[in-house]
């Protein structure tokens, strides 16, 4: 059937525009799942014949998208075996000087991140970060940002650095046959992460100097408030729920302490109450105060529920919300997390302020920072909770160094060898080190299993699909032929031009699907060019690299709430390091990869 072309784009050019901007808005205005929305894009292109089903489907059995599900579980054995945790804790050291805390930091971060998950990295380094900033006396701010940085330029030096690399290196190898060798990106790469680490030494004072999200919790009398029951109060022989005190205007019951110190929490509903207790409520204090009045409660003469007084079976830990965590767009209660796993959400920090109101009626954000209240066995398992949330201040338990941790390590340099020197792909390098690595036991199944980011590789392969929808429909030749417009025939530009969309793109949504959908564009502009497209991918791999916004990227999420930054923070240095990798990447590429 012959399409209707309007302003010289066909119909499923425009459809593919219009979810294209759709998809934008929607990322950008709202805290809906990147996940969701990109599968709802792929559906509508399915569902108006933009897209036929082989082509909708081609991201989910791309090798790409394989090779990073199949990464997860190499650093799952890596993490397991004590292997990332021996560098965080040998590499940081007792600097003397602020620039020599910053390198110790930056060297070894980048390092990893160039072969492993860069959220994986950071939120290990993270932890270790929020301590040693204290030892060293420096706020948690001037280095956290440095971490984060860091991990985006070590993923820059190598195929598997992040995923929009094997993204562009995959499509790229399918339309030309070429494929890039492992380190190619890294030549590049090496000359940005210089370049970044000179920036942020050279102007570390505009770094930004904040309180800790902790610090909002520090005194626990500005977010919990203590009412207690004297002996002629109505409802002493109710359960809790009779009476109800479960959930009340303005907060939620979180603790109950009997005159004999015996702590219940969290508190069920048919927990009775008995004169002397003292009820411990989280949430709006103006609000919860009326409660005295009808419920026949009184104001406790001391406050005595505090960080440093609670019980040796409960403890209070700090966590921060990842990218794609499940609790994100949701509250505690619909996610039903304290029951699961016998916690109390005591409070909530975002952007370094705390909420008011109730915790447990608060839509959780990626960023925010929860103030936790739960027993010891929840702190020793969270290790397989942090797709969910990462915790900040949990002791860490060193795991020492066996001969599963040398396996670890060997797997990991063995399939990066073979990948390089191309004896083997990278799929099947990945699942043969899988293979040794289950076999040595450096990790169980279900950690195998839980180490695969199911959200990421949703992005990933949904967003693979859109890019064919923006091949396939015309609509990347036709900005292919306006970008040759503007341009003229200097492929610099267009270089130039390509990256900086695509590098303000990433700063908005998903650097994974920025990369996908901008592939396809960047191969029809040399094309029109004529011209090598080898640089113009080169150049694409490092642009979508972000570091102006806290949305950037999933590391920079993970530091946002723990560093209690403000948004502007990171446009101070950002924006200048964008530019930067774009104007290098753009003149550089072409040098190794010549038009």
């Amino acid at each position: 059937m012959e399409q209707i072309v309007f302003a010289g784009l066909s119909g499923h050019a425009w459809i593919a525009v219009l979810t294209m901007l759709a998809v934008f808005a929607i990322l950008i205005c709202t805290k809906l799942p990147a996940d969701f929305v990109f599968l709802g894009a792929l559906a509508v292109l399915l569902l108006t014949g933009t897209l036929n089903v082989e082509e909708a489907l081609s991201g989910f059995s791309d090798s790409s998208v394989v090779t990073v599900g199949l990464m997860f579980v190499l650093v799952a054995g890596l993490s397991a075996t004590g292997a990332l945790h021996w560098v965080t804790r040998k590499c940081l050291g007792t600097p003397k000087t602020y620039s020599g805390a910053l390198l110790r930091l930056m060297s070894p971060v980048a390092a990893v991140s160039a072969f492993l998950s860069n959220t994986t990295v950071v939120s290990m380094f993270l932890q270790i970060v929020m301590i040693w900033s204290k030892k060293l006396a420096i706020k948690p701010s001037k280095l956290l940002i440095p971490l984060s940085y860091a991990s985006v330029f070590g993923g820059l030096c190598t195929m598997i650095g992040t995923p929009p690399n094997l993204v562009i290196s995959s499509l790229f190898a399918k339309e030309t046959g070429f494929e890039f060798g492992f380190f190619d990106v890294g030549k590049v790469g090496i000359i940005c992460l210089a370049i970044g680490f000179v920036i942020m030494i050279v102007f570390r004072r505009l770094l930004p100097e904040r309180n800790e999200s902790s610090e909002q919790f520090s005194q626990s009398k500005e977010f919990t408030t203590e009412l207690l029951v004297p002996s002629d109060c109505p409802f002493i022989g109710k359960t809790v729920k009779e009476a109800g005190l479960a959930q009340v205007d303005g907060g939620h019951i979180i603790e109950i302490m009997r005159f004999d110190r015996e702590i219940i929490s969290p508190v069920p509903d048919d927990e009775f109450i008995m004169g002397g207790d003292r009820l411990i409520f989280t949430g709006v204090p103006e609000k919860l105060l009326k409660l005295k009045a009808s419920h026949g409660l009184v104001t406790a003469s001391e406050h005595v529920y505090s960080v440093s007084e609670v019980s040796k079976d409960r403890t209070l830990v700090e966590a921060v919300i990842p990218e794609y965590s499940s609790l994100v767009g949701r509250t505690f209660m619909g996610r039903n997390f304290e029951r699961l796993y016998n916690i109390v959400l005591v409070a909530v920090s975002r952007e370094g302020k705390r909420i008011e109101g109730s915790p447990r009626e608060t839509v959780i954000m990626p960023g925010d920072s929860l103030l936790i209240e739960c027993n010891p066995d929840f702190v020793k398992q969270s290790g397989t909770l942090e797709k969910d949330l990462v915790l900040l201040n949990r002791e860490e338990q060193e795991i020492p160094v066996s001969y599963k941790t040398v396996i670890a390590a060997v797997v990991m340099v063995a399939v990066v060898l073979l990948a390089t020197f191309k004896v083997m792909s990278l799929v099947t390098a990945s699942l043969i080190g899988i293979v040794v690595i289950l076999a040595a036991r450096c990790c169980t199944p279900a950690q195998a299993r839980g180490s695969i980011s199911g959200s990421t590789l949703l992005v990933f392969a949904s967003s693979l699909g859109v890019a064919s929808a923006v091949e396939s429909s015309g609509l990347a030749e036709a900005i292919a032929a306006n970008i040759q417009g503007f341009c003229g025939t200097n492929p610099y530009i267009a270089i130039i031009t390509i990256c900086s969309i695509t590098c303000l793109l990433g700063e908005f949504i998903s650097n994974t699907a920025a990369a996908a959908i901008f592939f396809p564009i960047a191969m029809q502009t040399a094309t029109a060019l004529g011209v090598n497209p080898a640089p113009f991918m080169i150049s694409l791999m490092i642009s979508t690299s972000s570091f102006a916004t806290p949305i950037g990227s999933p590391t920079h999420l993970l530091i946002y709430g723990p560093g209690g930054y403000k948004f502007t923070d990171f446009m101070v240095l950002g924006i200048a390091l964008d530019i930067m990798v774009v104007v290098v990447s753009a003149f550089v590429a072409p040098i190794f990869w010549p038009f």
